[in-house]
């Protein structure tokens, strides 16, 4: 049962992706990660200098408060379900599972960006671009977004596929959306400018240890996707091999580098964010300019991974369920 609604919840992201009208439990982890942080730093800004120590610790509060929440709601909300009714456990696990994905949306944004780049309104693509990129975009030209498109697709299918797909695997809805909120908190505050250096390191340090695994098997999906898309394989396995860790991040270069191979595309070097600008490597140096061709390319190599990672969870979650199928860790359906 566990690999039947994980994929049912995969087919209904692939169909519905993410409506702005329905209720997210994502948008409403954003929301209480803006709520509290403004509070503790309302806190913080009555204390009289507050050290870097201190305002590391408040960040560490907000953390491990959300991740909490998120966490005991998903299995407060499946405990209740399963008292009330055993389809009622399915319909919540569902929806939590069809919540922690992202393909499709993210897709779609990629779609809206080469939209208005086809149509020649670049203001319109740097506009879209910034849905999904924390880099600063107004002043990209078309090259420049392509290869943003192209990184984030290599990223996102890394953090917001595998890594949940892993987690809901190893522990079912509740360790996924554990993941999620701190993969979220990453994103919203996990930042090194001045703002979030001390405030958002805890953040971005959970972050980075729940997602060391999971990229590292993300890029060795990838590179099993170019075999099977008839891209180049071997180029992605060779590009990871070399390049894996050259990024600022231990995880964001482990699927850039096998998508870059794959590709033949230069990712990655100096980018501005918050108007502060970020020297970050240069991922295959040598490698090609960005161009739609090679987008669409990245968006064959995503979606023939995200099926691959679908089949790979199924067949560990039956494994897991055979070997465990009473542990307090699992999906709880005994």
């Amino acid at each position: 049962m566990p690999a039947l609604i994980t994929a049912v919840a995969f087919v209904v992201d692939w169909l519905l992706g993410d409506p702005q009208t329905w209720p997210h439990p994502v948008r409403m982890i954003g929301f209480l990660i803006h709520r509290l942080e403004k509070t503790l730093r309302g806190i913080l800004a009555k204390m009289a200098s507050p050290s870097n120590l201190m305002v590391f610790w408040f960040g560490a509060i907000l953390t491990i408060s959300i991740v909490a929440i998120a966490g005991l709601s998903a299995f407060v909300l499946l405990s209740l379900a399963a008292k009330m009714s055993q389809v009622l456990w399915y319909l919540i696990a569902l929806y939590l599972i069809y919540s922690v994905y992202c393909l499709k949306d993210l897709l779609d944004h990629v779609h809206k960006v080469e939209e208005a780049l086809t149509q020649g309104d670049l203001p319109e693509a740097r506009r879209a671009l910034s849905w999904i990129v924390g880099r600063d975009t107004a002043s990209l030209n078309a090259e420049a977004i392509r290869r943003a498109e192209i990184e984030t697709l290599a990223e996102n299918f890394s953090d917001g596929l595998v890594a949940p797909f892993f987690y809901l695997a190893l522990g079912g809805p509740v360790l996924a959306w554990i993941y999620k909120a701190a993969n979220t908190l990453d994103s919203m505050v996990g930042y090194k400018n001045p703002a979030y250096l001390y405030f958002g390191r805890f953040s971005a340090k959970l972050d980075d240890v729940l997602n060391f695994l999971p990229s590292r098997i993300a890029a060795l999906i990838l590179i099993g996707a170019a075999y099977l898309a008839k891209i180049d394989f071997k180029g992605a396995y060779r590009l990871w091999r070399r390049e894996g860790r050259f990024h600022s991040s231990p995880n964001s270069g482990q699927t850039e580098a096998a998508m870059a191979g794959a590709l033949g595309v230069k990712l990655g070097g100096p980018n501005f964010y918050a108007g502060l600008l970020v020297d970050k490597p240069e991922i295959n140096a040598l490698g090609s300019p960005s161009t739609l061709e090679m987008v669409k390319a990245a968006e064959r190599l995503v979606v023939t991974g995200a099926f691959l990672t679908l089949l790979l969870t199924m067949m560990l979650e039956l494994f897991i369920e055979y070997l465990a199928s009473n542990s307090p860790w699992g999906w709880g359906l005994n």
